[in-house]
């Protein structure tokens, strides 16, 4: 869209942009997506963003003068935005992996030289449509692409063939409740786009193995210690026991999941239990 001189408005309209604008990001849209929309730079945006953050809603009538000079002008609201929706806290020298009030705060005051207390962090997160959610769980390993291509023709194929066979599709998942890579808490992010977290795979204590297809059914046993093949082959009997159905049951790629035992009883139920493969760390 091309871009429009907002300085030829007239008052009224001016002001009617400006709070449709800022309305448009507080509801959860990008600041760079919503000047493409309505066809002003980026740095339009951040300025309107910054003078509705000191005086509200009455501050972005161009009728009227401005008050004292603000704290966080549009730049600094830009470098804000940018930061939280781009960087890892760890990359900054945070020794946490989540993007807390609190580490915000000192984020601002370390950068500008500017003291917030948690209300006014919360008020211009708020303001800049980043929300508090509780982020997913990535793992640095996986390959997106290889994902990608799974999704689009290897999931395509299985459930077509599920529909043709009446079989039940299941997704296998190993779960720890006691995990090194846990993050306790919410972090800020773009509302409607959950923030992932990066983790490693290492994985130990109790293990909730289970299954769940698609309508919400499930199946789950849970063991002490390390999860190989007896393990998963005690699971997959429990898994079969009293279906009528078909299951196609679609694994990550731990080890036990490939190994040799695993494969020969899969083979000798071949009328009960088909095994689809997931690509490398899918699950996290």
């Amino acid at each position: 869209m091309e871009k429009q001189d907002a300085r030829k408005l007239n008052h009224r309209a001016l002001t009617d942009l400006r709070r449709r604008a800022v309305a448009a990001v507080q509801s959860g849209q990008s600041p760079e997506f919503v000047a493409r929309v309505f066809g002003v730079s980026r740095s339009v945006i951040y300025g309107w963003l910054s003078l509705y953050r000191h005086g509200g809603w009455g501050a972005l009538d161009t009728s009227k003068r401005r008050g004292r000079p603000r704290k966080l002008d549009g730049p600094a609201l830009r470098w804000i935005y940018d930061t939280v929706t781009t960087k890892n806290p760890l990359q900054l020298k945070f020794a946490f992996a989540l993007w807390t009030t609190s580490m915000i705060a000192t984020l601002i005051e370390m950068k500008f030289e500017v003291c917030l207390n948690r209300t006014s962090v919360c008020r211009l997160l708020n303001h800049l449509g980043l929300i508090a959610q509780r982020p997913m769980l990535r793992a640095y390993e996986q390959d997106p692409v290889a994902v990608e291509k799974w999704l689009s023709e290897e999931f395509h194929k299985i459930k077509t063939l599920a529909r043709r066979t009446n079989a039940e599709v299941f997704y296998a998942s190993c779960v720890t409740p006691v995990r090194p890579d846990f993050h306790s808490g919410t972090t800020r992010g773009k509302q409607g786009k959950t923030p992932a977290v990066s983790a490693t795979e290492a994985r130990s204590g109790f293990n909730l193995i289970s299954a769940t297809s698609p309508v919400g059914h499930r199946r789950f046993m849970v063991t002490k210690g390390r999860v190989g093949a007896k393990v998963i082959i005690e699971f997959l009997k429990r898994l079969i026991y009293n279906s009528d159905r078909m299951i196609f049951l679609i694994v990550d790629d731990l080890p036990a999941h490939k190994a040799k035992s695993v494969s020969k009883y899969v083979a000798s139920i071949k009328e009960c239990l088909r095994l689809f493969y997931l690509p490398a760390d899918s699950l996290s």
